[in-house]
């Protein structure tokens, strides 16, 4: 079923076709945005009497590349609709040998080695609407939601699946995957995993006062970090295919369990606060 009103949701999920395709019912909503169309429609569905938004991140068809992703309508789309939570999903390589393929971190920080990706709503530049956002700078020393982290590591435990708690997220540019001297850097700076996909979505979601959690599963030791020719595609499709039920089951546990909107009282809910932003995503 598709429609083009403004179906409302309580939760976002940004991520594949694995995700949604598992729910039985399913309203394919089309969102359009002051930034552009996002990756693809959303599908609406109830998750443990939650209504859920399902965004893929790549597009249904997995056409789009980590750097063409529009991401700031991404989170705008979900935001449109009511999301005030939000959970990141993503695929990405291991940088110490104990991060193998399988293994779930739950990262509590992230360092951004993109290039060329819009990365805030608050450029003062007027949008197509008439609005024009202020210049306004928002804290990100804590770029994930503690209550949702703390919430996504205790349902992946519950389901016997022991998620590493914490850790530091790399992003690179991508679509490449790293040299082996990029891996071998990343990893001598302490850093836990790498990916192409978790920035900017927790700092756009945070600008607009959404928790954001990212999920990550590890499919790859990084280049640096093994013997051999490397991280391939298949080998990172493969491990994400035979893990994506286990990561659904525990996404969503983690979507009965966080709080209701007007219970949230976190570092994200209260991250405008004494900001005059200029703008209004409803």
């Amino acid at each position: 079923m598709t429609q083009t009103s403004s179906g409302q949701a309580e939760i976002g999920v940004i991520g594949g076709s694995g995700f949604y395709a598992f729910l039985d019912d399913v309203t394919e909503v089309t969102v359009d945005t002051p930034y552009g169309p996002p990756s693809d429609s959303l599908f609406l569905g109830e998750v443990a009497g939650r209504t859920v938004a399902f965004l893929p991140r790549h597009g249904r068809k997995h056409h789009l590349p980590p750097h063409r992703i529009n991401y700031r309508a991404n989170l705008w789309a979900l935001r449109s609709l009511g999301v005030t939570q939000v959970l990141g999903p993503c695929a990405v390589g291991g940088l110490r040998e104990e991060y193998g393929p399988g293994t779930l971190l739950i990262p509590d920080q992230v360092v951004d080695r993109t290039k060329a990706r819009t990365q805030t709503y608050y450029d003062g530049e007027a949008l197509p609407n008439g609005q024009v956002p202020n210049v306004v700078h928002v804290a990100f020393a804590d770029p994930y939601c503690p209550v949702g982290r703390r919430t996504a590591v205790r349902a992946a435990r519950s389901s016997g699946w022991e998620a590493v708690d914490g850790g530091a997220l790399v992003v690179i540019e991508g679509p490449r995957f790293s040299t082996r001297a990029e891996s071998l850097w990343h990893a001598a700076q302490g850093w836990s995993v790498v990916g192409m996909t978790g920035h900017p979505e927790a700092i756009l979601a945070r600008e607009l006062g959404l928790c954001y959690t990212s999920l990550t599963l590890v499919t790859d030791l990084d280049a640096g970090a093994e013997h051999g020719d490397g991280v391939s595609q298949e080998e990172v499709f493969k491990v994400f295919a035979d893990n994506v039920a286990r990561l659904r089951n525990v996404l969503f546990d983690v979507v009965g369990e966080l709080p209701r909107a007007s219970e949230r009282d976190c570092l994200c809910a209260h991250a405008l606060d004494g900001l005059d932003t200029g703008l209004d995503p409803a």
